[in-house]
């Protein structure tokens, strides 16, 4: 209870956060440059206002609680200092070294700046036949290297190389750190007692290849699957950050990409009960005049109120159960399973934006999946139950490169070799079955003894389950489709491809 208000320093450094602060409260703010801690000597006043290094703060304590405040930072090791205060009378005085630097209310400031109204207008639409999309290959095609070169593509490819660069370590409190689930997780210590309880997890997630193809849509799917992440690790998505990047907003086609994932990224933060609570925008990224893809990326926050049920994506033990969960509760392959000539055009325009697509046939075209919001509710809901219950092994969401990366990364994850040996039963293409990117699915793995009562939750929440393969103490992965096996590999072969393209890629060059 000492500190009353707390905001970032962002854009516009202490000008931003001290107009902004004093005009929500209504109140007038009083700072002394020369109290504000600076890295060089010199600093005019216009300078030290508008600043925007990193990692700072500005925080309002209660009246005689300021030293408390300074206490706690003391304790972890962190630079605080008394900068100035709140007054009455609704203006900001600025003072720097006993002169007035600037005396100004702050309200007009922080809520009254002029607005742009810059032209908007959808790009020329796009003209594809189904020349322009992917072409599945022949029932019967081993789709084994075709699944290799797509562990090897950057975007699903381990990012271990980076990651061990880096301290992924908070003190010893990081719970799943890298690659150890779909979002990283930190525990909570009580600050007097020691006893953790609750831990944080956090996931970020975004697909500017989607976003071109379909703002809104792609926006959507950004905040979905973030929060479908955060849910595969055992955490309750609370809230939700952003970092959007887009070309030069000078172009309405550009300002059209800003608007519609604006839109897109409301409508999907309102279903799934995650609230925007700050982030940045950066336009202006071009080459030689070319925007960039439209490119959000959404942080999610979520809760775990045990920390003890923190879920990981490793498959753990031989003879584990491999379900299949879909928050659509559509009967499994009912997407593929009408035989019109529409139903097969529609699938072929979907999968052309995957990842596989690109990857392996060099074609962005079509749009990204249609997305079922309630869908997604369903399935996070469902998976914080299980988590809740400790009823499952693992947990890790279907995303790039669809079921198959999903299956694989689930093996790579363990600290013992475990395979898995899957059977599908969709009628359609395979490569659609086997990486098709629809959303609000994942799959879970959950011992024999608990298979029952999983079942019956997931039919709780209404979302479809179905026993797909089982967890093996082998160096297999197989992938049958219709009897006939579409990929088969040692689990070491794939991981290899998997673990090591990125710094593989980067020497070549």
């Amino acid at each position: 209870g000492a500190v009353v208000a707390i905001q970032d320093m962002g854009a516009a450094g202490l000008t931003c956060s001290t107009m902004e602060m004093a005009s929500r409260g209504g109140t007038g703010i009083e700072i002394d440059l020369a109290k504000v801690p600076q890295r060089e000597t010199g600093m005019t006043p216009y300078e030290i206002m508008l600043s925007e290094s990193q990692e700072r703060m500005l925080l309002v304590a209660g009246k005689g609680r300021e030293h408390e405040v300074l206490a706690v930072f003391k304790k972890w090791g962190l630079d605080a200092v008394v900068v100035g205060q709140v007054t009455e009378g609704g203006i900001a005085r600025i003072d720097n070294n006993g002169r007035v630097a600037a005396e100004i209310p702050p309200h007009p400031l922080a809520e009254e700046g002029p607005v742009y109204h810059r032209p908007i207008a959808a790009p020329a639409p796009r003209r594809e036949t189904a020349a322009d999309w992917f072409v599945f290959a022949a029932e019967g095609t081993d789709l084994t290297q075709n699944f290799v070169k797509l562990l090897a593509s950057p975007t699903i490819a381990s990012k271990r190389w980076i990651t061990e660069q880096y301290d992924t370590s908070v003190r010893t409190n990081t719970l799943a750190g890298p690659g150890a689930s779909d979002a990283a997780v930190v525990r909570i210590k009580d600050p007097k007692t020691g006893v953790v309880k609750r831990a944080l997890a956090l996931s970020t997630d975004g697909n500017g290849r989607w976003c071109q193809l379909n703002p809104r849509v792609g926006a959507m799917h950004a905040v979905a699957e973030a929060a479908r992440n955060v849910a595969c690790s055992g955490a309750r998505p609370i809230a939700a950050t952003n970092c959007l990047n887009f070309g030069s907003p000078e172009k309405p086609e550009v300002m059209w990409q800003f608007s519609e994932t604006i839109d897109g990224l409301a409508e999907a933060c309102t279903a799934l009960g995650t609230p925007i609570t700050g982030g940045n925008v950066s336009f202006y990224n071009e080459t030689l005049g070319k925007s960039i893809y439209p490119t959000p990326v959404l942080g999610v926050l979520g809760i775990l109120d045990d920390a003890s049920r923190v879920l990981k994506m490793a498959f753990r033990d031989e003879g584990d159960v491999i379900l299949l969960f879909d928050g659509s509760h559509a009967a499994v392959g009912a997407i593929f399973g009408s035989p019109s000539s529409d139903a097969r055009a529609n699938l072929a325009r979907d999968f052309s934006s995957s990842q596989y697509s690109k990857t392996i046939a060099a074609i962005i075209a079509g749009e990204p999946p249609a997305i079922d919001l309630a869908a997604e509710k369903r399935l996070i809901d469902c998976l914080l139950a299980l988590s809740a219950e400790g009823a499952v092994q693992s947990a890790h969401d279907i995303s790039d490169g669809g079921l198959a990366v999903t299956l694989a990364e689930s093996c790579f994850a363990s600290s013992s070799v475990v395979g898995a040996q899957v059977k599908l039963l969709e009628e359609g293409p395979a490569e659609a079955a086997a990486f098709g990117e629809r959303g609000a699915r994942a799959v879970v793995s959950v011992t024999p003894s608990k298979l029952a009562a999983v079942l019956d939750t997931a039919r709780q929440y209404k979302v479809a389950a179905r026993q797909i393969g089982q967890v093996t103490r082998s160096d297999a992965f197989g992938i049958e489709y219709k009897g006939r096996a579409v990929i088969d590999s040692s689990v070491l072969t794939l991981r290899d491809a998997w673990a090591h393209s990125l710094e593989r890629t980067l020497a070549q060059k």
